[in-house]
């Protein structure tokens, strides 16, 4: 049991690297599959020896044992596999067929973000959390995550459910939006103190008769998002699959996305985001203090407040706020808190584009603010169809639906049968952990030496985590409460 207790802890360290391996040899009929040491058995350590080849620290010493699914890959769906069968006893069959190999990204030209863009997903982003926004709920959202997952749907649709998406999602056209989009993905950082990073999947229900996707669709989709592209049988196999996928692209933030596939879904599209940041002027241990925190209902709670001073201020004429660079300077938290007697929904409807863009993009700098920032974690989830039909793109969800530049299918009908989100938050001493997975289903059927100013954050408020380059949220929500 402590063994077992051993492995499981390895393998929760980091996000695995996706690592795909092709031109190794077929297996000889005498290999054993998962005999990755080749000792001539399966056992704990070709699963060690596997877990450190794809975080980069050694070398496989028989590689054709270790395609466990046989599609001529080696990943994370291979390691999945193997650490299911030792280490909970599920031994291994029919799992998902990786279409990478012919599929390849190409060269792609990008856009620098510019008015156009950053006005456009402001909107987009500030559409979404009024539509998800609830008094006495916490939400938090992912434009980016949501953006990209969206996008990648778009390449497929045609005639009026392509325009309704477009205008959805900031009015720009679907070509032009891959090209930001691609600009975007390729600058995020990497870095040990501050990264943001995503990964892209489309997974398709392996039955010619039901569904076929077009060549095409997928070529763009690898072009500009380096989707990967998985046939799967969408069983519990698949489930199981996608999980894994999610697991480590979100560092392990979000460790489950599916319960089931519906019988009616043929294809997944499924976006994956994490951000990971070490704040550039982290709290002391002096710095936290016990704290009374008023929530939504009235409810006082204790806080661990974290306390300090900032040089960032915002403020409009509703709210005050401010923001707190993370390491590198490219990223920061900033938070708004509405002025007393007004909801944080209140607040956000009153919010335009362009108004929460200047807020963002024009700080105060020329005096200090004296902030207290409750340490907080939580999960979100939710089911999203109705609010993007709400929001504008209504037909994506109907049997009038025109995806037919995605794939054929033998009922003739294609459309969003669901649109999901899931998104976790931790704030602490050293900065910010935030993930998000988005799935779209596819169905068939410097000081001033003046008075400082003060933001408490002691009662509820919205804050979002802004890419300062251009403005934009990445992530964006509300603290109504604070969850043990």
């Amino acid at each position: 049991m402590k063994l077992k207790r051993w492995i499981a802890g390895i393998l929760s360290l980091g996000m695995l690297a996706a690592a795909p391996l092709s031109g190794f040899p077929a297996a000889a009929e005498s290999a054993v599959t998962g005999d990755v040491d080749g000792s001539s058995e399966v056992d704990l350590l070709d699963l060690v020896m596997l877990q450190k080849w794809m975080l980069g620290a050694g070398e496989l010493s028989a590689p054709e044992n270790a395609d466990l699914n046989a599609d001529r890959s080696l990943d994370i769906f291979d390691l999945g596999i193997l650490k299911q069968w030792l280490v909970y006893g599920i031994k291994p069959h029919f799992y998902a067929r990786n279409l990478t190999d012919g599929i390849r990204a190409g060269d792609s030209r990008g856009l620098e973000a510019d008015e156009e863009f950053i006005l456009g997903q402001t909107k987009f982003a500030l559409s979404f959390l009024q539509k998800t926004a609830e008094d006495g709920r916490n939400v938090l959202v992912s434009p980016y995550s949501m953006t990209q997952a969206l996008a990648m749907t778009a390449n497929g649709a045609k005639g009026d459910t392509l325009s309704e998406m477009e205008n959805v999602l900031g009015g720009t056209s679907i070509d032009k939006l891959n090209r930001y989009l691609y600009t975007q993905r390729m600058n995020q950082p990497d870095e040990d103190t501050c990264k943001l990073l995503t990964a892209n999947s489309i997974w398709i229900r392996d039955d010619a008769d039901r569904i076929r996707v077009e060549d095409p669709f997928l070529q763009k989709n690898a072009d500009y998002y380096d989707a990967a592209a998985f046939m799967a049988p969408f069983d519990q196999t698949t489930v199981r699959d996608i999980n894994t996928w999610v697991d480590a692209n979100t560092d392990h933030m979000i460790p489950k996305l599916l319960n089931e596939i519906k019988d009616g879904e043929v294809m997944a599209l499924i976006n994956a985001v994490t951000f990971d940041a070490k704040w550039a002027s982290p709290y002391s241990e002096y710095q936290v203090h016990d704290v009374p925190f008023t929530a939504y209902d009235g409810t006082e709670q204790t806080a661990s407040m974290l306390c300090g001073e900032e040089h960032l201020y915002l403020e409009d004429a509703h709210a005050v706020g401010f923001m707190k660079p993370y390491q590198g300077g490219r990223y920061a938290f900033a938070a708004l808190l509405p002025e007393e007697g007004m909801t944080t929904t209140e607040y956000i409807r009153s919010l335009t584009p362009e108004h929460l863009h200047e807020l963002l993009a024009e700080p105060v700098s020329d005096g200090v603010v004296i902030t207290q920032l409750p340490k907080f974690s939580y999960d979100y989830s939710e089911e999203l169809s109705k609010h993007f039909a709400a929001m504008g793109m209504p037909t994506a969800f109907t049997g009038t639906a025109d995806f037919s530049d995605m794939a054929w299918t033998e009922s003739g009908y294609l459309f969003i049968g669901s649109l999901l989100q899931k998104t976790h938050i931790s704030v602490d001493e050293d900065g910010t952990r935030a993930a998000a997975v988005s799935a779209v289903m596819m169905s068939n059927d410097a000081c001033f030496l003046g008075e400082p100013k003060e933001v408490i954050l002691d009662r509820p408020f919205v804050y979002c985590i802004v890419d300062r380059e251009t403005s934009l949220p990445v992530f964006i929500g509300t603290l109504e409460k604070l969850e043990t």
